[in-house]
């Protein structure tokens, strides 16, 4: 990791800080790679400006709202001195979320809505309550007719029907649109999450020696990112090896998006207080495949001291690539994944996306692919898997894992998933139980030569036989030779312990008592294949000289005396069972009670 430091800038320069700045210039930086270490993260940006000749201020948005002052760090062109830097946040500049403002005007219109229902609701309201109080027939109406009364029944139901129907439609439409106002807000609260700040800004004093354009690389550290590993373990039978998905949850705070950016993800943590450098390993790597390729095949036409020749190159030796037809040049072929494609065509792959590639001369080129080769050829793999996408660089002290294709990492601090790599290993399936505890019959993967595989502390998911059977930790830690797996219950394996009453007693031997139990245990497999299940019981160790303990059988089961503890390893053919049991007994003082069960 880079360490940045102060250093005390010549007397005449200090005076020059204090000149007031004939330019200002503002300018947004981009961020293009970020180093992600498990607590903190390296960025990366670049930034142009056009500088006028003279004391000019600069200011850089588009930088973290939460970076580590110290470890600021801004790279200018020689003709560029910079006399101080300041950094400062903005926090009266107006978030661009244009999204939002949506949200909330179609808020605002389904609020007015709401409204408007609840004007009708209240009116509709009170004409059933007119209508309540206007239903009863006395005073000078006692004497109406049979078809008079029968008349004014029909109106009172009529109209009492009508408003109660408009107040439910009121209602209903009212419920809708409060739905929507909670999900409208909910998505509000949501979408204010990804942008908490604006960014800050950097603020150089320069003197700039030579006017024009000027290109600012700037890192530093922040605090507000990190990433967590956790794993898929997946295996498609007993039969099978285990694959190991490696994958990262990545999350950032730092007060901007990262779009597009190159990751690089770090086992190791940052520090910017001074510690002495210490150099990694350098890891060559392949740079623009799709620049080299045309840069080569511009070399195939160029002669030294036309315009486009290098004017690096003292010797220059000059292939004629391609035949002339009518006063042309034809251009070369291209063979992709091994099919012919045009120029045009290729150019819409991305560097990142080339595995490989290999120009072929004239003479080769016609040999395999005929006269529409006559301008050479260029052969050209694509990467295929993510294992072409991820290098993964190992040193003494971390792992770094550097991505190819661009990621998006909102500033929402949610966990980004990236998948890092691929990897099967060989495993040793074993089912066990210990039906005293419990009755279920597990799959267990044994791991060999685990240390190999560079893991990290983290959770995993197990996915058996296409089926998701639930999460496991991986510790890396453990000092063991192998590293094990739980896979899940699987029910086809069945266990049965049960008490054998005829071999268990108790018994009075003068002042003390002799208990004995006895336990069978069966185990049935009703799988198509054979297996080999590890099944273990145990009997009790004294704490106490007054009471003895004997394991009376044990089935030539494998006894660990120290912890009391039988382990039998039983292999059992398809649909057959087999038998073991256990048997111990306990002496002590008559008068006394022990925990025996």
């Amino acid at each position: 990791m880079k360490k940045y430091f102060i250093t005390f800038l010549p007397l005449t320069l200090l005076l020059l800080s204090f000149a007031p700045a004939d330019e200002k210039v503002t300018t947004t930086s981009t961020l293009n790679s970020v180093t992600v270490y498990r607590a903190g993260a390296e960025m990366n940006h670049t930034a142009n400006a056009y500088l006028k000749q003279g004391n000019t201020e600069l200011k850089i948005d588009g930088i973290s709202s939460y970076p580590d002052l110290n470890s600021i760090q801004v790279k200018c062109p020689a003709s560029v001195t910079i006399l101080s830097l300041e950094y400062g946040n903005d926090y009266l500049k107006e978030e661009d979320n244009s999204s939002v403002k949506r949200l909330k005007d179609s808020l605002t219109i389904i609020a007015d809505e709401i409204k408007k229902i609840d004007v009708m609701i209240t009116s509709q309201n009170e004409l059933l309550d007119v209508l309540k109080t206007n239903k009863e027939v006395k005073g000078s109406q006692a004497g109406l007719s049979v078809a008079e009364l029968a008349k004014l029944m029909d109106y009172y139901e009529l109209k009492s029907i009508e408003i109660r129907n408009r107040l439910l439609l009121h209602n209903s439409k009212k419920n809708k649109l409060q739905n929507t106002q909670s999900r409208l807000s909910q998505q509000i609260n949501e979408e204010q999450k990804k942008n908490t700040k604006t960014g800050g800004t950097l603020t150089l004093q320069l003197y700039v020696a030579a006017a024009g354009n000027s290109k600012f690389d700037v890192s530093y550290i922040t605090r507000n990112a990190y990433w967590t590993p956790y794993y898929d373990v997946k295996a498609a039978d007993i039969k099978s090896p285990l694959q190991f998905i490696y994958k990262a949850k990545i999350s950032q705070t730092t007060g901007i998006d990262w779009k597009k950016v190159k990751l690089s993800l770090s086992t190791s943590t940052p520090s910017s207080f001074g510690n002495a450098p210490l150099l990694k390993t350098w890891f060559l790597s392949y740079i623009d495949t799709y620049g080299a390729i045309n840069k080569s095949l511009n070399k195939i036409n160029t002669i030294p001291g036309i315009a486009g020749a290098s004017s690096e190159l003292s010797e220059v030796v000059v292939t004629a690539y391609g035949n002339r037809r009518d006063g042309k040049i034809e251009d070369a072929i291209y063979i992709v994944n091994g099919n012919l494609m045009s120029k045009s065509e290729f150019s819409k792959f991305t560097p990142q996306a080339i595995k490989s590639t290999e120009v072929l001369s004239p003479s080769d080129a016609v040999a395999l692919y005929g006269s529409r080769a006559a301008g050479g050829a260029v052969i050209v793999n694509l990467k295929d898997g993510l294992d072409d996408y991820v290098s993964v660089s190992e040193s003494t002290l971390d792992i770094t894992y550097d991505i190819d294709i661009p990621y998006d990492v909102p500033t929402n601090g949610k966990p980004q998933i990236a998948t890092l790599k691929e990897t099967s290993v060989p495993a040793l399936y074993k089912y066990y139980t210990v039906p005293k505890l419990d009755k279920e019959v597990y799959l267990l993967a044994e791991i060999p030569n685990w240390q190999t595989l560079n893991l990290l502390p983290g959770e995993a998911n197990i996915i058996f036989e296409g089926t998701y059977i639930g999460k496991s930790f991986i510790d890396p830690a453990s000092t063991s030779d192998t590293l094990n797996f739980t896979l899940g219950t699987d029910k086809r394996v069945i266990i049965k312990r049960e008490k054998l009453v005829d071999f268990s007693s108790i018994k009075f031997l003068g002042s003390n008592k002799l208990q004995t139990l006895a336990f069978d245990i069966t185990v049935k497999n009703n799988k198509k294949e054979a297996i080999q299940i590890i099944v273990k019981d145990q009997y009790p160790i004294s704490s106490n000289k007054e009471i003895e303990v004997d394991l009376l059988e044990n089935s030539a089961g494998a006894v660990n005396e120290e912890i009391g503890v039988v382990t039998w390893i039983l292999n059992i053919e398809p649909g057959q069972s087999k038998k073991v049991r256990i048997s111990y007994s306990a002496k002590y003082p008559k008068n006394k009670t022990i925990n025996f069960n």
